[in-house]
């Protein structure tokens, strides 16, 4: 039988743009009632005045105590979460040998452990509802070996081994646990990563020949999300 969005209830972090935003929107267009979060207040609350029934929450997920208190208000206003999108991350690039051990730490505590903190707080109410969906967005970059992206790729290979275990484990539950890879998408990823520049991605959106939209992105994860399959790419 179909995935039926309609009704459901989603969390969708990193969702004042790019992929996420794509998300949000795709979710909103099959029904479901979404949940936006993202640092950027302003942005998120004009992302989410687009989507019918969204609700904006900034959060700053490397803050466990802004974490708990958005899982909380979507619980506190739904009674339950359906669907969690786990989409906020950061790049960062350079050699290994330079790359700054603090801004590891900070985009490891965001890719890898604000996720894992998410899932947490979430997985009790998924249970108790009788089941859900959890989609971590990794990337293929933790599929190859790309010079000067050690540090970023470690962040999702970790992400990977997460979800996939975690998939196991809670299957009984009745709780999809999937990854989507994205590969070079029209973002602005590039531009906030530690290291990064303009050069690293099409902020305009527009994707050039072997780079995808954030919608054809947000397509996938909500074919993935209807499959439950354990991983998708582009």
């Amino acid at each position: 039988m179909p995935y039926d969005f309609r009704g459901k209830t989603a969390l969708v972090t990193g969702a004042s743009e790019g992929i996420g935003l794509a998300v949000a929107r795709g979710l909103g267009a099959a029904g479901a009632l979404v949940t936006l979060a993202a640092r950027s207040e302003e942005k998120l609350r004009k992302a989410a005045a687009g989507i019918p029934g969204a609700t904006a929450r900034r959060a700053d997920l490397r803050s466990p105590g802004e974490i708990k208190a958005l899982v909380d208000a979507v619980l506190g206003q739904y009674g339950r979460l359906d669907i969690l999108v786990n989409n906020a991350g950061q790049g960062i690039y350079g050699p290994l040998e330079r790359v700054p051990l603090k801004a590891y730490r900070e985009v490891m505590e965001l890719n890898l452990f604000a996720v894992v903190d998410l899932m947490q707080r979430v997985i009790p109410a998924m249970r108790a509802a009788g089941g859900g969906r959890i989609v971590n967005v990794s990337s293929m970059v933790s599929k190859n070996y790309f010079p000067g992206l050690s540090a970023y790729a470690s962040t999702k290979y970790a992400l990977n081994a997460v979800s996939l275990t975690s998939r196991r484990e809670l299957e009984k539950d009745g709780i999809v646990v999937s990854v989507m890879h994205p590969r070079m998408t029209a973002t602005r990823f590039g531009v906030n990563a530690v290291g990064g520049d303009a050069a690293d991605s099409r902020a305009d959106g527009k994707a050039a020949p072997g780079v995808d939209t954030a919608d054809q992105v947000a397509a996938r994860v909500l074919e993935l999300i209807e499959s439950g399959e354990a991983e998708a790419s582009m």
